[in-house]
């Protein structure tokens, strides 16, 4: 144990206090192209309520990504989207529903094909009217974002993930009244 003596001449000897300023943690990102899919048997396959990692196809909170994604963000990876950077097209609605999107658990994964992709799980009863397009589903209105940033901010056990977009911000913020703990 640390003396006081001991303390104070660390203290003198190191210039005086501790600095004013702590360490932030880095937090990894990526830059992707942003899609959407349904949870239904033309977007995914002959189990549409099951995602590659087992857990429920759950709208609120399930995110897939593409496989050369799956050493960074493996399944159970809990991402934060940010689409402000998303390059302007007509292509891209992610203005439109970004209230959907929230945080999301990487739970599934995308055909082969596509690299450099997160592709979010949306209702297939969350419709937009917009002015040009008609009536279309929030997956057909989001589009191809591409230059969309994705930051890791926790990870969760797949059996463990959270059924709301509430819990699962709670898990990320820290909320202490939700039972779940989130996991690094």
């Amino acid at each position: 144990m640390l003396s006081l003596t001991a303390l104070m001449g660390f203290l003198l000897l190191s210039g005086g206090a501790a600095p004013a300023y702590a360490a932030v943690p880095v937090v990894p990102s990526y830059t992707v192209t942003l899609t959407a899919y349904n949870a239904v048997p033309a977007q995914t396959d002959s189990s549409p309520l099951e995602t590659a990692s087992g857990a429920y196809s759950n709208p609120e909170v399930v995110a897939a990504r593409s496989p050369d994604l799956a050493g960074t963000l493996p399944f159970g990876t809990i991402i934060e989207i940010d689409g402000s950077s998303a390059s302007s097209t007509d292509t891209c609605g992610y203005d439109v529903v970004a209230p959907h999107i929230g945080y999301r658990v990487i739970a599934d994964t995308m055909n082969a094909h596509y690299t450099d992709r997160v592709d979010v799980l949306l209702p297939t009863n969350a419709d937009y009217t917009t002015a040009d397009k008609g009536k279309r589903n929030a997956a057909q209105v989001l589009g191809v974002c591409s230059g969309v940033t994705v930051r890791v901010v926790g990870y969760v056990a797949i059996n463990r993930i959270p059924k709301t977009q509430a819990a699962l911000a709670a898990l990320v913020t820290g909320d202490t009244s939700t039972p779940l703990a989130l996991q690094y």
